[in-house]
């Protein structure tokens, strides 16, 4: 031992002794897994591998539930994973794309979806655990709003890009995707120096910056007073990277927890609601259909082949009024459009408007509607400064944001009146187009069809005077001359003005508002935009509230300042290659004791030792700050490989189990072939004795803790009991779960897993493989060559033909 180091007297781990763990599943995977996490509420892991794909997996025989694959559109590089608190939702973030894809945990399908700035390298998703009478007020106020606002009508399934969190029957959609009332936060990390925290994984309620490196952990505490990042600097080329430890002081966010909380609600309500909206949206870009611009093509081409002078417009009056058509007239309605081709288009208008119409009563109506509610109860937190002014809510940022909401209900009452004109337009010519059409032909006329008042002349008369107008200017924007279709435009994705804006003239109250100065700028009254489309609107309208929920994460990230800097050692850049998610250090919230812990391991005298780094959460205490280094021993009593001696381990890789434990996975620090690797767990209460509690460690704040390690103090552990041999196996990595009371291992290629239960005793191979067969899901049909625990080493090719088997399994358990 180093002079100067302190070391506490050698102890047992099976101080507190807790049974044997029970293998109950091992596979041979076809391709290297990345990332492994256990669902905190059920016994499921969730994966992500070399290509792309993220895996869902049952305990019981390691059996695959559903997979995602890669795809162009959402990615193909997955660099993190993480589950919601309540384990119905899994996050993963994709450096190719740039994007966090929120994923059903019942089924492979994306439910949200957000863009960022750079690629994660980390995420964690974190709940608040406090409990007080003002938030339990703040959960009640949340149901008088469910009570108040009517639940959005679900979207069709017909429409192929419409998400499925919208389109399932008698659910609260909005409900099932924020999750619990209580506060829960995705805490994104990435390698361009700043944290994003989204608020129930959907809206950015705060943005760190100035965290220098790349983020390799983080970990926000659960009573939002601190939180703890991990990263690696790179200096230089040359040289190796600095790990270092931050802890930043979010004491703002505690402060006003129930403030922070019905912000967020409320944020997360509009962002969802604006996904609603632009979902409704393209439903009804896909009711439009192509079909329905085939009298505007084929007049078109009528204006381009004729020899005469005559206008199309008196083409058509002549035919109207004296019941007699030009030869070339009677080819363009006979031959190119002719009588079936009439009543198709006839039948797919009706059709397709009147879909269009539904969507917008029911859909983008309802939405809008419910977005001005909140938008207004934003406001109304917004003007109470006392409480919300802090947080960075602006009460004119926020009517900005409720003047763009009524421009768009506008253009969609709009949108309404222009589809009902023109099924009643449509309707009159085409019934009248299509007797005229059967008299040419000398086809029978129905009674019912013959009869044409007065009246309805002089609509078909108007209606051709209107839309059948030649127009040259047309054709050089958009390469036709007619523009009868008038619905289309409104759902043009596009920034140019509409072709044929709605006609004003007349119209007393437009008149009055244009001269009426004093009224133009009131805000009582909402923009009109008569020249610009719906779907411009409606980006206008998603800028204007994007802009105006962003200056609270503005505010919020920059009250987030850097408390402790504590650069821990440089890393070795042979260790780049292998995933980072496997490779400590490691962070852990206790929420019971509010302590962030950090594990880590530094190499001495060839050994790998685990080091114990806490903090407080609560940056003002430093009682319980301090490090420990773990030095792993079997004594020659208890010798797993039966060698004389005192052997020493190294540590491959440590995951807090639970608040009081710490699983490990060790290798023996020998020379021999083949030496064993042991899966174990270590009781804090025997690494925080009495005597280790008196040892203390000056901190030289102008040093790396890997320069000052001969001072650290020093446990030994002696392995004793709770641990177990990895046979047959180069273990390397370990993803554990203390509430389900699982933990799955991974071997150093990266293929090979085993999962275990942790507080079952393992009786013996025969119990083990019924213990699994009672465990199947009924009707799940299992590669047993594949999936028996029994067999520790299998053959690769058969658990590769296993593995592609998709076994479909409800999630019942």
């Amino acid at each position: 031992m180093p002079a100067g180091r302190k070391e506490a007297p050698l102890q047992g781990a099976a101080a507190t002794a807790m049974p044997a763990f029970r293998q109950v599943g091992e596979k041979q995977l076809p391709q290297e897994i990345l990332f492994m996490a256990w669902s905190p509420k059920r016994d499921l892991i969730a994966l992500a591998n070399k290509v792309g794909e993220v895996l869902l997996h049952r305990l019981a025989n390691f059996q695959r539930v559903w997979s995602l694959p890669p795809s162009e559109t959402t990615g193909k590089e997955v660099t993190a994973l993480a589950w919601r608190p309540d384990g119905k939702i899994l996050a993963f973030g994709l450096a190719d794309t740039k994007k966090v894809i929120l994923c059903d945990v019942e089924k492979p399908e994306s439910l949200h979806s957000f863009s960022v700035d750079a690629p994660i390298t980390y995420m964690h998703w974190m709940e608040v655990t406090v409990e007080s009478s003002v938030l339990a007020s703040c959960f009640d106020a949340e149901d008088e709003s469910n009570l108040l606002l009517p639940k959005l009508p679900a979207l069709p399934k017909n429409f192929s890009t419409t998400a499925k969190i919208f389109s399932e029957e008698k659910s609260d959609e909005i409900m099932k995707l924020m999750g619990d009332v209580r506060l829960n936060a995705l805490v994104l990390g990435n390698n361009s120096g700043f944290i994003e925290v989204y608020a129930y994984g959907m809206y950015k309620i705060a943005t760190v910056t100035g965290v220098s490196g790349s983020c390799l952990a983080l970990c926000l505490s659960s009573d939002l007073k601190s939180l703890s990042v991990i990263t690696k600097v790179e200096t230089s080329p040359e040289s190796e990277p600095e790990i270092t430890f931050f802890q930043f002081d979010t004491s703002l966010l505690s402060t006003y927890l129930p403030e922070v909380t019905r912000m967020a609600r409320k944020f997360t309500h509009i962002s969802t609601l604006l996904q609603y909206i632009k979902l409704s949206l393209t439903c009804m870009c896909e009711a439009w259909e192509e079909i329905l611009m085939q009298m505007d093509s084929r007049l078109t081409k009528f204006v381009q082949e004729k020899n005469t002078t005559t206008s199309v417009q008196d083409e058509f009056m002549q035919l109207l009024l004296w019941g007699k058509a030009s030869l070339e007239l009677q080819g363009l309605l006979m031959s190119q459009l002719t009588v079936k081709g009439l009543k198709k288009l006839g039948q797919s208008m009706e059709s397709s408007y009147s879909s269009i119409q539904k969507l917008v009563i029911s859909h983008l109506q309802s939405g809008s509607e419910a977005l001005l509610y909140h938008l207004s109860e934003l406001k109304g937190m917004a003007s109470w400064k006392q409480k919300y002014e802090s947080l960075g809510l602006d009460v004119t940022g926020i009517e900005e944001a409720i003047t763009a909401v009524g421009s768009f209900i506008l253009k969609a009452n709009e949108l309404l009146q222009v589809i009902d004109s023109s099924m009643k337009n449509f309707k009159a010519f085409f019934r009248w187009l299509y007797v005229a059409m059967l008299r040419m032909s000398e086809d029978h006329v129905p009674p019912e069809l013959n009869k044409m008042t007065q009246k309805d002349i002089t609509f078909v008369a108007d209606f051709l005077t209107e839309h059948f107008n030649e127009a040259p200017e047309l054709y050089s924007r958009k390469g036709k001359y007619f523009n009868v279709e008038r619905v289309g435009q409104y759902l043009k994705d596009e920034d140019d003005d509409l072709v044929s804006p709605p006609n004003t003239e007349g119209n007393q109250w437009f008149n009055f508002l244009q001269h009426g100065s004093h009224l133009k700028e009131s805000p009582l009254l909402f923009p009109y935009y008569p020249q610009k489309s719906l779907h411009f609107v409606k980006r206008q309208m998603e800028g204007i509230i994007d802009q105006c929920l962003q200056k609270p994460a503005d505010v919020i990230g920059k009250s987030i300042h850097q408390a402790v800097c504590v650069p821990l050692y440089k890393a070795s850049r042979s260790e780049d290659s292998a995933p980072h998610l496997f490779k400590l250090p490691f962070l852990w919230n206790d929420k019971t004791s509010h302590l962030h812990y950090v594990l880590f391991t530094m190499l001495e005298n060839s050994v790998s030792k685990i080091y114990i780094l806490r903090r407080h959460t609560d940056i003002s205490r430093s009682a319980n700050n301090g490090i420990l280094a773990v030095d792993f021993v079997s004594l020659p009593s208890n010798n797993i490989n039966e060698s004389s001696g005192v052997s020493f381990y190294s540590c491959l890789d440590a995951h807090f189990y639970d608040d009081e434990t710490i699983t490990v996975v060790l290798a023996e620090n020998s020379k021999q072939e083949g030496k064993e690797r042991i899966l174990a767990q270590l009781p804090l209460s025997s690494v925080y004795t009495k005597e280790t509690r008196e040892l203390q460690f000056s901190w030289n704040s102008g040093q790396r803790l890997d320069e000052q390690a001969d001072d650290i103090p020093t446990c030994t552990i002696s392995i004793e009991s709770q641990w177990r041999v990895l046979e047959n196996m180069k273990a390397q990595y370990v993803a554990v779960n203390g509430i389900r009371k699982v933990s799955c291992v991974l071997s150093s290629n990266l293929r090979h897993v085993r999962v275990f239960e942790m507080d079952v005793e393992d009786d013996g191979e025969a119990e083990e493989e019924e213990e699994d067969e009672t465990a199947q899901p009924a009707g799940a049909e299992l590669d047993q060559s594949v999936d028996n625990p029994g067999d520790s080493v299998c053959a690769g090719a058969a658990q590769q033909a296993g593995e592609t088997e998709e076994h479909k399994t409800g999630l019942d358990t």
